[in-house]
């Protein structure tokens, strides 16, 4: 019989943006795999897909990524 369960435990002043349930959370509420954050504000957080869709816009418009490495065809 397990003494202690296993609870993720949400500190004041840290927000979350759960994926599966697409509702802002202080602290967290639900598994790492389901949220994104921690972000410093509610507004923060409430943002995060646009965030997500900007730094992934960002990531692939990097020409660091896109250029021909030395050795490739």
């Amino acid at each position: 019989m397990a003494l202690f369960k296993k609870r993720t435990v949400g500190k004041p002043g840290e927000w979350y943006y759960c994926l599966e349930h697409e509702k802002v959370e202080e602290g967290p509420e639900c598994p790492g795999k389901d949220r994104f954050g921690p972000y410093a504000t509610r507004a923060d957080a409430s943002r995060a897909m646009e965030l997500a869709r900007e730094r992934n816009l960002e990531w692939e418009s990097d020409p660091r990524w896109n250029a021909p490495r030395n050795g490739d065809d």
